[in-house]
C-alpha cells in the first residue's frame, strides 16, 4: 500500500521526482486523487509552510519544497479534473503593475492550485484592466495581488478602485499579500483580506467563503 506519509515527507525535501512516482504509485493502488492531494501533498505543503513560518527553512527551501507539489499536482491533475473533486471557487491571481517580482507569488499560486481551487496565473506587472477582465470574462469569484515593492503597493489600491467602477465589486472577494503589505494596509484599501504567506493564503480563501455558507 502506498505510504501518503511518505508523500509529504518527500515535499517537505523537495525530492519531485519521488514525490511523482510515489503519487503515481498510490493512483494505481486506487488511491482516491483528493485523498492523495489532501493527506500527500497539501500536508507536506503544510508542514514546510509552519516551519518557513518559525524560520526553520528559509524561501530556497520553500521554493523547492513548492516545485516538488507542483510535479506531484500535474500527475493528478488529470484525475482530479475527471473526476470533478476541484473546488468551484475560481481564482486569478497576479502580482500587481509595475512589479516584475513573482517568486512569493508562485509559491501562493502553487499551494492554492494544491488546495483545489482552479488558480488562473496571471504573472507579473498586471493591470487592473486584467484583474477586471478575468472577473467579467474569466468568472473569478477572487482576485489575489501581490506586490514586493513598497511603491507597487499603490497598484493594489487602483485595481479595487478599477473594479468597483467597473461595477462587479460585490462578485469578487479581493486578497492582498507581499513582504510591504500588511492587515492594516488591506484594512485601508478595502481589500477582503491579507495573507502573510503561502499558507494564509489558502486559510483565508476557505474562511472567505465558509462565512457565506
Amino acid at each position: 500500500m502506498a505510504d501518503l506519509s511518505a508523500i509529504s515527507e518527500n515535499v517537505v525535501s523537495g525530492h519531485a521526482d519521488k514525490v511523482q512516482d510515489l503519487v503515481k504509485k498510490a493512483l494505481d493502488e486506487g488511491i482516491d486523487a483528493l485523498t492523495i492531494l489532501n493527506d500527500g501533498l497539501v500536508k507536506g505543503m503544510d508542514v514546510i509552510g509552519e516551519k518557513f513560518k518559525n524560520y526553520e527553512v528559509y524561501l530556497p527551501g520553500l521554493i523547492v519544497s513548492a516545485r516538488a507539489m507542483k510535479a506531484g499536482l500535474a500527475i493528478l491533475k488529470p484525475v482530479l479534473s475527471k473526476s470533478d473533486t476541484k473546488s468551484s471557487i475560481k481564482i486569478a491571481i497576479g502580482t500587481v503593475q509595475g512589479d516584475t517580482h513573482d517568486i512569493g507569488k508562485n509559491i501562493v499560486s502553487a499551494m492554492l492550485e494544491g488546495a483545489g481551487f482552479q488558480v488562473k496565473d496571471l504573472g507579473f506587472d498586471v493591470s487592473p484592466e486584467k484583474f477586471v477582465s478575468e472577473i467579467k470574462e474569466g468568472g473569478a469569484q477572487v482576485v489575489g495581488m501581490s506586490a514586493l515593492v513598497t511603491t507597487n503597493m499603490l497598484s493594489m489600491k487602483d485595481t479595487i478602485e478599477a473594479i468597483i467602477e467597473s461595477g462587479v465589486r460585490d462578485k469578487v472577494k479581493v486578497i492582498i499579500g507581499g513582504a510591504p503589505v500588511t492587515q492594516e494596509y488591506a484594512d485601508r484599501i478595502g481589500a477582503d483580506g491579507y495573507a502573510e504567506d503561502a499558507v494564509g493564503a489558502v486559510e483565508l480563501v476557505r474562511n472567505l467563503f465558509k462565512k457565506e455558507n
